[in-house]
């Protein structure tokens, strides 16, 4: 290939430092080139004139990217690549026909993607900060949490504590959900009114210079815990600080997930943790490695991913712990808080 055409968003963040909405790269092996349009004029030039051509258009981005085409690699350019994954069938049509049809296209892959995987310094140091203003937002949300509150009440004192401790984003929708609804992985966020004694269990994330921290606990909200509540909290406990601790470079997927789910599934729980055990986070709060027991390839060192296992009883509730943990040469790195005692909201 003699370029890549560069539309997904994160990827664009992390080839150039640009962060607005719309605009395509193409990227050579010596320039990258950003066109974008006049709302975004001065933040490209402020984010990322130093690594990357700018040219604003008015009108249409890709007629201005096929005019500038040719001046990309001096009127050389014949094949380029593409990112099938994040292109609609619209813009799609564009490669095919009009003045895209001067050009060959390839489908690419995930060829940025992949090397998103392996985080450097900075984008641990990202990491680490989201991860920080989420603990305190959740320090702040439990302190206000009361029996009677509903979950949206609660998903909205847990979001406005992140902005106010710096998330730049929800990475993705707040989960709050109580009693029998927290048996439900990704539960919506409902009118449900919190009872006293009920779990209470919260998924969330902060946002910081664009890198996502995703985060869950699980609570008792109004009173003690009952003994079937601490045991099923001790058993899920057990298997994320087993998985947390033992997780490293080089290992596959498969066996990462295995060191939390081997546990739950000899206590006799294996039905009831049905996703898996973790994935990367990064400028994406889902993207590779995947911790999964489809998962043969081995985790990449630098990769940044979720510890996240879970167990689900229909009914009665569930509980989930999730951390965030860096893959570093010397073995894992907690990046996340890692308070992981059972918190009951007396």
């Amino acid at each position: 290939m003699d370029a890549l055409l560069v539309t997904s968003r994160p990827n664009i963040r992390y080839l150039t430092g640009f962060s607005g909405s719309a605009g395509v790269v193409v990227a050579t092996r010596t320039t990258q080139l950003l066109v974008t349009d006049f709302r975004y004029d001065e933040q490209a030039r402020q984010q990322c004139d130093a690594v990357a051509r700018v040219e604003i258009e008015r009108t249409s981005v890709w007629e201005r990217l096929f005019k500038e085409l040719p001046t990309v690699t001096s009127g050389t350019l014949s094949l380029i690549g593409f990112e099938a994954h994040a292109l609609s069938v619209k813009d799609a049509e564009r490669l095919s026909s009009g003045p895209g049809a001067s050009w060959r296209w390839k489908p690419a892959g995930e060829l940025v993607e992949r090397l998103r995987v392996r985080k450097d310094a900075d984008e641990v140091a990202a990491i680490r900060s989201a991860a920080a203003v989420a603990t305190a937002a959740l320090r702040d949300t439990l302190a206000e949490v009361r029996p009677g509150q509903t979950e949206l009440a609660i998903a909205g004192l847990l979001e406005g504590a992140l902005r106010r401790h710096g998330s730049e984003a929800h990475p993705f929708p707040t989960i709050v959900a109580s009693g029998p609804r927290s048996a439900l992985p990704h539960a919506h966020t409902s009118a449900r009114t919190v009872a006293a004694g009920e779990w209470l269990l919260l998924d969330f994330g902060a946002v910081v210079d664009g890198y996502c921290a995703d985060v869950t606990r699980t609570v008792v909200v109004g009173g003690r815990a009952d003994e079937s509540q601490r045991a099923l909290y001790r058993l899920v406990q057990e298997a994320q600080r087993r998985a947390r601790e033992g997780v490293r470079a080089g290992m596959s997927g498969r066996d990462a997930d295995a060191l939390a789910r081997d546990p739950i599934e000899a206590r006799g729980f294996g039905a009831a943790f049905g996703h898996s055990t973790g994935h990367g986070v990064g400028l994406e709060v889902h993207e590779a490695p995947r911790l999964a027991r489809t998962a043969t390839d081995p985790l990449p060192e630098g990769a940044v991913v979720t510890i996240e296992p879970g167990v689900y009883v229909a009914g009665r509730g569930g509980v989930r712990i999730e951390d965030d943990v860096h893959l570093s040469p010397d073995g894992p790195v907690l990046l996340t808080d890692g308070c992981t005692d059972l918190v009951e909201l007396v």
